[in-house]
């Protein structure tokens, strides 16, 4: 993953991403900024949560899992590895961990807990917090190499890379809405439920959105995408790429359109319209 621009302020959903029985599944690390709300069950790799953010379901964490104080947890936390619960955590099922649990004051896990490794109690360093700060703190001073270190770092050496699934601080997810303060850039081959509210909002190709798209500024819909609703922005511009397709309406400032893409509801522009007549082919893999 590139640290050129900071991926912690943006709601970044990776490639292949979907929600699954009211799970959100991805094949990479899942970090969750301060005070964020995931209304599903989370599955990845590695599971990060800053302060006080709430889980509507299971966590399942392929290595480790770690959750600074004042996460909810509604269901249980199965863990492949390691596994560091700040205190006052609150599990509301079991907490089954392979390896090792550190684990803080005041920690209410309901159905109990089982570790294969060693437990100790105590408060544990908010890692996803100091991992925030240093890094922002690194980028803002213009040291991308050393960030990029210190994320290659902490990331597992001998896993392929993938880029992670963020949500920032504040942001909610759930079926009815995925709402951030911040930019929203969402990969290719996804399947998400929900409508999308951002400050701006890119979307790759080969996509399935059962929601709406609402952004203050640009939105950018990839080829073979489809929309299952409305597409709009405030004072922006959107881009609609050769086979997409929205299967509501689209109202905007600006409005560019491939050779190919469909739009089935009415569209607004109180700008310029542009029709796209040349191709452009896709990248080749």
């Amino acid at each position: 993953m590139s640290l050129r621009s900071n991926p912690l302020d943006e709601l970044s959903i990776p490639d292949g991403t979907t929600v699954e029985e009211h799970d959100l599944v991805t094949d990479g690390d899942v970090l969750l900024g301060g005070r964020a709300t995931v209304e599903f069950g989370v599955r990845g790799r590695n599971v990060l949560a800053g302060e006080g953010v709430r889980f509507g379901g299971d966590i399942e964490a392929e290595a480790d899992c770690r959750l600074d104080m004042w996460c909810d947890v509604e269901g249980n936390v199965l863990v492949g590895r390691d596994a560091y619960l700040g205190e006052r955590v609150h599990v509301g099922g079991q907490l089954m961990v392979s390896g090792d649990l550190d684990i803080g004051d005041d920690v209410d896990i309901e159905e109990g807990f089982e570790a294969n490794g060693w437990i100790v109690i105590r408060n544990p360093m908010p890692t996803i917090v100091f991992l925030y700060v240093y890094l922002t703190q690194l980028l803002r001073i213009g040291e991308e190499d050393a960030a990029e270190r210190i994320l290659e770092e902490f990331v597992d050496e001998d896993e392929p890379e993938r880029d992670p699934l963020v949500v920032p601080r504040n942001g909610t997810v759930s079926d009815d809405a995925w709402r951030v303060s911040t930019p929203a850039r969402i990969g290719d081959g996804c399947r998400l439920h929900g409508n999308v509210r951002a400050e701006e909002i890119t979307v790759g190709e080969d996509n399935n959105i059962f929601g709406s798209l609402r952004a203050r500024e640009d939105i950018v819909i990839g080829q073979g995408t489809r929309i299952h609703g409305d597409v709009t922005t405030r004072g922006g511009t959107v881009a609609i790429a050769d086979g997409a397709r929205v299967l509501g309406d689209v109202s905007c400032q600006n409005l560019e359109l491939e050779d190919g893409a469909t739009v089935d509801g009415t569209m607004r522009a109180s700008g310029e319209v542009t029709m796209q007549r040349d191709r452009q082919p896709r990248d080749p893999e």
